[in-house]
């Protein structure tokens, strides 16, 4: 979920994870010699797996070598540098099929790294909020939400409508609409097979980027209207499997595929019940 990419009140993300060097020069991996284009090359390479980690997390080593065309031992040189500086960690994910196996390393952005990507002003934003707050409720936090994603929802809305009636079609619109405001989404497809009823095929929709991921933390309201206004778009309800605000190493949002959208129903901004419960506290880190 994101706003903005700069502080909560700005509207558009721009998210990037620029150089490596700016996130883990203080953890020394070789000391070259000034103007060396060897440490120069090195940097360069270090930020193309810092990207793909933040791109594809979690990832292996081995796939990551796949994707970089890096050997096993470039590769792993370059993460163990990453991960002494603190800006990806190390995630036990289950083998598929593997029974009681060894779970597998995959690596992922850490929180020290989402935090050095757009986070600016975003203490100030946080203080301010919690004064709104106070003097009047929650209820003007949450308005304060609406009206900050009804911009993004204007913009999203035409580009997911040419995308026509089909939910996939719109739920990759809208994943290259987010990558675009520098969300780094993905639109994954799940399509049930027999025994399996068609209707449990979905779309798996991440981002593996927060700008404001330390604010929604404190207000996880700015979730629950992302995930509102994402069921407008692509016209089906969804559902928030985990978010980065509550420790997942992605946000994700579960849309079902089992039936046609309800295309042209998209209102921004549209008014939301506050008693409703929030789907945010469905979480799986």
């Amino acid at each position: 979920m994101s706003p903005s990419a700069s502080a909560a009140p700005n509207g558009r993300g721009t998210a990037r994870v620029g150089s490596a060097r700016a996130h883990v020069a203080a953890v020394p991996d070789v000391v070259p010699a000034a103007g060396s284009h060897t440490h120069d090359a090195e940097e360069r390479t270090r930020d193309r797996v810092l990207n793909a980690v933040l791109e594809h997390g979690p990832i292996s080593a081995a796939e990551l070598g796949d994707l970089l065309g890096f050997t096993p031992a470039a590769v792993r040189r370059h993460l163990d540098h990453l991960a002494r500086s603190g800006v990806i960690e190390v995630k036990r994910v289950a083998r598929a099929g593997a029974g009681a196996g060894r779970p597998a390393r995959r690596y992922v952005l850490s929180s020290q790294g989402q935090s050095t990507l757009g986070n600016d002003y975003l203490d100030i934003a946080s203080v301010a909020l919690r004064r709104l707050e106070e003097a009047a409720g929650p209820e003007a936090v949450r308005q304060f939400a609406v009206e900050r994603f009804a911009d993004m929802e204007r913009r999203y809305a035409p580009e997911i409508e040419q995308a026509g009636p089909d939910i996939t079609a719109r739920a990759q619109a809208l994943s290259e609409a987010l990558s675009r405001d520098g969300f780094v989404a993905s639109a994954q497809s799940l399509v049930a097979k027999a025994p399996l009823p068609a209707a449990l095929s979905s779309v798996q929709l991440c981002q593996g980027h927060c700008p404001i991921q330390h604010l929604a933390a404190q207000f996880p309201v700015f979730c629950d209207v992302e995930t509102e206004m994402f069921a407008r778009l692509v016209g089906v309800d969804v559902r928030r499997l985990s978010t980065l605000a509550r420790g997942g190493h992605v946000c994700t949002t579960h849309i079902p595929t089992g039936r046609p959208a309800a295309v042209g129903t998209s209102s921004p901004a549209a008014p939301v019940n506050p008693d409703e419960v929030s789907n945010h506290l469905q979480e799986r880190p």
